[in-house]
């Protein structure tokens, strides 16, 4: 992922602060590793159809495109999270 073009297209998109949802794939035994890092998060789950994996959405009031890009990097040090 190019951070630069994707800090632009945020600055672009979002009036900070603003509510942004993210959305992170795991693995279903790892998905506490995820929820676990985002208290305060409003988090909804949606399990794969093998019940293999567990999408994790997790939306909340953020300050700024350095915030969201503070979760992105903290979510990358996870083995295996897939983050759209």
């Amino acid at each position: 992922m190019d951070i630069q073009k994707f800090r632009a297209l945020l600055d672009e998109s979002y009036n900070w602060p603003d509510y942004y949802e993210f959305k992170f794939i795991v693995k279903i035994d790892d998905k506490l590793l995820i929820i676990d890092k985002l208290p305060g998060y409003q988090i909804t789950e949606t399990l794969s159809k093998k019940g293999n994996y567990v999408s994790v959405n997790a939306r909340k009031l953020m300050k700024s495109t350095d915030e969201v890009l503070e979760i992105y990097a903290l979510m990358s040090t996870i083995k295996g999270v897939i983050s759209l």
